[in-house]
């Protein structure tokens, strides 16, 4: 605020500017990162960007059996949606602070 008790009104777009470079930034990170999730004890599992790209799954041998198809299905989806859920997760932790408290629901994330 100026003494005049009006408020300095380049300083506010200054602070303005910072935190959206600062929210550009986090959202670049957040966009790089990759995230793990996983099911079934690590029978299956999967890295996702954290845009939601999947990156790698990993099926440990003994998960697959010719007679329960469902159940390997079920670990597929399963370990995608741990880490979607590890990709929210990240998001809220670098944006939270920048968004007031709380990233859920944030598009692309």
């Amino acid at each position: 605020m100026q003494p005049d008790g009006q408020f300095d009104m380049q300083q506010l777009l200054q602070q303005a500017q910072q935190m959206q470079e600062q929210v550009m930034a986090a959202q670049a990170e957040i966009a790089a990162a990759e995230v793990d999730g996983q099911a079934g004890n690590g029978l299956v599992r999967v890295t996702i960007k954290a845009t939601g790209e999947v990156q790698s799954l990993t099926i440990a041998p003994e998960a697959v059996d010719p007679e329960d198809v469902e159940t390997l299905q079920d670990l597929v989806i399963g370990a995608v949606n741990d880490a979607m859920a590890n990709a929210q997760q990240l998001a809220a932790e670098r944006l939270g602070p920048l968004a007031g408290g709380g990233a859920p629901g944030l598009p692309g994330f």
